[in-house]
């Protein structure tokens, strides 16, 4: 339920600061504007607003097939406050997926950033321990892999578009929100390590 709560959020802000070039520039990812204004709402709220249609898509289908998993996952190892647990997991999946971006452009004036890929990455590699023999395809792929090989493919892939900077895509964020997905749960589900090497096929 709380996945297709974020979901609508997500979508109907989206849509709206697409045609308010205002409203995007108050919510849009700035760290030279955190820094100088104190705005560390934007950590937030520029997880709620995409540069396109295709990109808002995206982000929200990969959250609506990992985020049901995790959301199911979360009440059954924390009962009672699961809903509350993963909540927190896509909140501050989106403030720690920025960090090291804030702090590498927080002197740059013109960097932006926006989009919820920090978070969804969160989620989606705490499926991946939360669930690692499920199977994933991603484009262009054109095959299913196993969700705890693709898993470090695509961390080490994001690592390296993000050392060459070469594109307009957030590879920190991808990157550093996987890495905080895989620590949330670890560290937080102390029977974690164990359930992930009990689906290892060998």
């Amino acid at each position: 339920m709380v996945t297709y709560i974020l979901i609508a959020i997500t979508v109907l802000i989206s849509f709206l600061a697409f045609n308010n070039r205002k409203l995007m520039s108050e919510l849009i990812f700035n760290p030279y504007v955190i820094q100088q204004r104190k705005q560390y709402y934007r950590f937030i709220t520029s997880g709620f607003i995409h540069a396109d249609f295709f990109h808002l898509f995206f982000n929200m289908y990969a959250l609506y097939l990992f985020g049901r998993i995790v959301e199911h996952f979360f009440q059954l190892i924390f009962p009672g406050y699961g809903i509350l647990m993963y909540i927190l997991l896509y909140v501050s999946g989106l403030i720690m997926s920025a960090m090291f971006s804030f702090y590498k452009h927080k002197e740059n004036p013109m960097y932006n950033a926006l989009g919820a890929s920090g978070a969804v990455s969160a989620v989606l590699f705490a499926s991946i321990i939360l669930y690692p023999a499920q199977e994933l395809m991603i484009f262009p792929i054109p095959f299913f892999i196993p969700s705890y090989i693709l898993g470090p493919i695509y961390l080490a892939y994001s690592y390296y578009m993000s050392k060459r900077g070469m594109d307009n895509i957030g590879h920190d964020a991808h990157f550093f929100g996987a890495i905080w997905g895989i620590l949330f749960v670890i560290v937080l589900w102390h029977d974690a390590i164990q359930n992930f090497i009990a689906q290892m096929p060998f």
